[in-house]
């Protein structure tokens, strides 16, 4: 035993040592045959880490009540009185379901839309009738979000041509943004509108992968079109479809506040006004920049929060996951 062992633990040693080298002989072979890729990725990383990361030590003012004057160090600490306040605020409950309801609804009717889009597009055979499609549903996306908000709002009035089509079936003239009833429909519809098309992209990508013979196979054991679609094409792209559920989910509270404040106004605040908005609100138009920063900071933990369960959800079940 006393000869054995040591030796043991110098082999162990050894082959830990060499296992050490052959990773970074590795990492060095591949640096020298890809090197022009780290070349490119090198503008990428100070991007990030000018613009990303360096701001993040700002985020200490959410603990500070910050005073320009006296600067980030200088403010007086006041800790997690910025987040008590927020959630005893009389907007709190009203923020969080209306950030939670539009996020929802765009799930619910915006997230399968580019799938269906996708999957209809795929089965369409005449090359040019699917080159247009894929144009007209492609051009909203790349329509400023300003134009497309006035072309919203001019479609809304009681002159509008919504209230035309409503008019024809014997309803009444109103103008629809005033309303807070209609606001989330608007919203949501528009958006759809926006993005159908867009996000129909990366399925039809997934699409064109999926293997011909996989569908000749399910043709000569007498499947159908309905059936080829629920056994071959959707399992085949469900990886993809998981990822980017997974990645809608991390983004669940994270609603932009520009088309929110294009579109609502005082009167649609119950069911418009959102975290973003109100964030936009408190932040640069009253200046009360640590408490807006806690808004902000504790909507970043919840959204990182849903990515982080969402992933490990979708990891357990379907064994598909970001990481």
């Amino acid at each position: 035993m006393r000869c054995w062992f040591p030796a043991f633990k110098k082999e162990q040693k050894g082959t830990m040592g060499m296992e050490g080298n052959s990773f970074k002989v590795r990492v060095r072979k591949d640096f020298q045959r890809n090197w022009s890729l780290y070349v490119l990725a090198i503008p990428v990383l100070i991007f990030y880490a000018v613009f990303m990361y360096k701001p993040m030590y700002g985020a200490i003012i959410a603990f500070k009540d910050f005073i320009p004057a006296k600067g980030f160090w200088g403010s007086e600490w006041v800790g997690l009185y910025n987040f008590e306040r927020f959630f005893k605020s009389t907007y709190f409950v009203r923020l969080m379901r209306n950030t939670l309801l539009l996020s929802i609804y765009s799930i619910i009717f915006g997230f399968p839309a580019p799938i269906i889009l996708a999957l209809l597009l795929n089965e369409v055979k005449n090359k040019k009738f699917k080159s247009i499609t894929q144009t007209i549903t492609y051009l909203p996306h790349f329509i400023s979000l300003v134009v497309a908000c006035g072309m919203i709002k001019d479609f809304c009035l009681s002159t509008g041509i919504f209230n035309d089509i409503i008019a024809i079936f014997g309803g009444e003239r109103s103008p629809l943004l005033q309303d807070p009833k209609y606001f989330r429909t608007i919203y949501t519809a528009s958006s759809i509108w926006q993005e159908v098309g867009w996000g129909s992209i990366i399925y039809l990508s997934a699409l064109s992968g999926v293997d011909s013979q996989l569908y000749e196979a399910a043709s000569i054991d007498g499947a159908g079109k309905w059936k080829q679609l629920l056994h071959v094409t959707l399992p085949s792209i469900l990886p993809t479809i998981i990822i980017m559920l997974i990645l809608r989910m991390g983004s669940l509270m994270s609603m932009g506040y520009e088309k929110t404040i294009l579109l609502y106004n005082p009167a649609t605040y119950e069911t418009s006004d959102i975290i973003s908005s109100y964030v936009y609100r408190v932040g640069l138009q009253e200046q009360d920049w640590s408490y807006s920063t806690a808004i902000g900071l504790f909507n970043s933990v919840i959204n990182c929060l849903l990515l982080v369960v969402t992933n490990k959800i979708s990891k357990k079940c379907t064994e598909t996951s970001l990481w």
